[in-house]
């Protein structure tokens, strides 16, 4: 049975949702992770290792979690897009969404007919393999969340003409690649990249559409979120395993 999307719900409320990534492709870490109290966690198939197979263990590992399970897309690829959801995921992110018809294409490939250009299959894991396929598929242009990421000077350029597409639930900068682009890797105290996050952000609540992001401190994540971001990203599997493993490896080194 195809069930509430909680935090779907939330961003079209205006209210918060906070998250983490997977990147470690386990299913045993995405159970770990799943059960720790996350409003959503979300597979990393653009920069992540995994592939189908393993995803699909990973959302065998959550099929118990309340967390709301969602995968980044390798692209914004209707085919790949159809498999995944497929698989019963709640939410897409679509990375590099920089004109007005990119992000159509990433609608209509999250969206059963006539709102899209999903393909309907019976014998899939989203509809419990045909048992559930009346319901899945009646509900699941309302439940599943759409989340375009946004990385580059384009982008920004073309964000009002991006968040004017119906059917677009959050807007995520992607810090790392956006910089890039403006050829300021790394310096994300920089006036134009700030300026740059700024033209988003008006965007968004311009189009009343939720804003997110990733953060790297709690004390980040407190001011974001005081900033208006509903969206927000704590760390990843892998992250934290790196995290915590160096610090007690160097206090296990100065004893």
């Amino acid at each position: 049975m195809i069930r509430d999307n909680i935090v779907k719900r939330k961003m079209h409320n205006g209210e918060k949702s906070f998250g983490a990534w997977l990147h470690l492709c386990s299913g045993m870490s995405a159970e770990i992770m799943g059960d720790a109290g996350f409003d959503w966690i979300l597979i990393d198939m653009e920069h992540g290792h995994g592939d189908l197979q393993t995803l699909m263990s990973q959302l065998q590992g959550m099929s118990t979690s309340t967390s709301i399970p969602i995968v980044r897309a390798p692209w914004n690829d209707v085919v790949m897009i159809k498999r995944i959801l497929d698989m019963g995921v709640y939410g897409v992110m679509i990375p590099w969404i920089n004109t007005k018809a990119e992000a159509e294409s990433a609608v209509q490939a999250c969206k059963y007919p006539p709102d899209g250009v999903r393909g309907v299959a019976r014998n899939i894991r989203a509809t419990a393999y045909g048992r559930d396929f009346p319901e899945y598929t009646h509900r699941a242009n309302d439940e599943v969340m759409i989340i375009a990421q946004i990385e580059t000077t384009t982008a920004v350029n073309n964000i009002d003409e991006i968040l004017s597409v119906p059917g677009i639930d959050v807007v995520f900068i992607g810090p790392s690649d956006l910089s890039a682009s403006m050829n300021l890797m790394g310096q994300y105290d920089h006036p134009d990249l700030l300026k740059a996050i700024s033209t988003v952000k008006t965007a968004a609540e311009n189009h009343h559409v939720a804003l997110g992001t990733l953060c790297t401190s709690i004390e980040q994540l407190t001011t974001l979120a005081g900033e208006g971001y509903q969206f927000l990203s704590m760390g990843s599997d892998a992250a934290f395993v790196v995290q915590k493993s160096s610090e007690l490896a160097e206090m296990y080194r100065n004893i």
